[in-house]
C-alpha cells in the first residue's frame, strides 16, 4: 500500500551498509568507481528524472517499474523527495508529480536571479511597445530553458512557459547561443509553429559573449499593429539595453 512503509529489501540494506564505510580516494579511482557510488541519490535522481518528462503524475509501481527498482526500495525515496518538497502526491489519485522546487531552486541562484532581475524592465517596454510576447533564455546542458516571459500586452500571442526546456537544434534561440547565426541574431519562419517568425538577438555579458537570447515569437495576423521589421528593430534595442545592465552601464548606456 503506498500509504505505509514496506518492509526493508536486501538492496536497502547493502546500500546504508556500503554508505557508512568510509573509502580514501587514490589515484586509480573514477567517479564511476564502486567506492564513490551513492546508490540513494541514484534512486532519487532517476525518480526526478523520470517525473520531470511526464506531462501527468505517476503511481509508485509505475515509477518503480520505470526506473527499474523494487517497489520497497522506491517507497522510501518517494516519501524522502515529498517530505522535502521536491514531489507531491495527490491525494485523491495517489499519483506523484514534480513540485516546482526545482524552478524556485534555479532562480535562487544568483547569477541567474541577477539576469532575470536586469532583463524584466526592458522586456516588459519591449512587449509594450510591439504588442507581442517576448522570453529569456539560456543554455542548460544540452538544453535552452526560458528563465524569463512577459506577456503581450494584446489580446493575442504566443508565449513560452517559464523553466520550459527544448533542444539546442531545433530552437532559434539554440541556434543563436551556440553560434549558428551572425552575432548571435536570427530571424527565421518557426519550423513546428505555422505563422510564427522567431526573431532573436543576444544578450551580451561583460567579455561580450553571449549569456542569453532574448526571443520574441512574432505572431503576424491581420491583428498586428507593428510590422516585423520594426519588431525586430526594437528587440534589437531590448537587448543592447540589457547587455549594457549586465555590463554594468547606466541607463544612458556609460559606465
Amino acid at each position: 500500500m503506498p500509504g505505509r512503509p514496506d518492509p526493508v529489501d536486501a538492496s536497502d540494506a547493502a546500500d546504508a551498509a556500503a554508505a557508512a564505510v568510509p573509502h580514501a580516494p587514490d589515484a586509480a579511482s573514477t567517479a564511476e568507481s564502486p567506492e564513490y557510488a551513492v546508490p540513494a541519490l541514484d534512486k532519487a535522481l532517476d525518480v526526478l528524472e523520470l517525473l520531470a518528462d511526464q506531462s501527468g503524475g505517476l503511481t509508485q509501481a509505475a515509477i518503480a517499474t520505470a526506473v527499474g527498482r523494487s517497489v520497497n526500495q522506491i517507497f522510501r525515496v518517494l516519501q524522502r523527495l515529498e517530505r522535502r518538497g521536491w514531489i507531491y502526491r495527490d491525494r485523491r489519485s495517489g499519483l506523484y508529480l514534480l513540485s516546482t522546487r526545482m524552478l524556485d531552486l534555479a532562480h535562487r541562484h544568483p547569477p541567474l536571479r541577477g539576469l532575470v532581475e536586469l532583463a524584466l524592465g526592458p522586456m516588459r517596454r519591449l512587449a509594450e511597445a510591439v504588442r507581442q510576447s517576448c522570453n529569456l533564455s539560456v543554455l542548460d546542458a544540452d538544453r535552452v530553458r526560458v528563465i524569463a516571459q512577459v506577456e503581450s500586452p494584446a489580446d493575442f500571442g504566443f508565449r513560452a512557459r517559464v523553466g520550459a526546456d527544448f533542444p539546442i537544434e531545433s530552437t532559434a534561440a539554440g541556434i543563436a547561443l551556440t553560434g549558428g547565426a551572425p552575432a548571435g541574431f536570427l530571424r527565421r519562419d518557426d519550423p513546428m509553429q505555422p505563422g510564427i517568425t522567431d526573431l532573436v538577438v543576444p544578450v551580451l555579458g561583460r567579455d561580450d559573449r553571449p549569456v542569453a537570447a532574448l526571443t520574441i515569437p512574432y505572431v503576424a495576423t491581420s491583428f498586428s499593429e507593428i510590422g516585423v521589421d520594426d519588431v525586430f528593430g526594437e528587440l534589437i534595442e531590448a537587448g543592447r539595453a540589457i547587455s549594457a545592465r549586465l555590463q554594468g552601464a547606466g541607463p544612458d548606456g556609460t559606465r
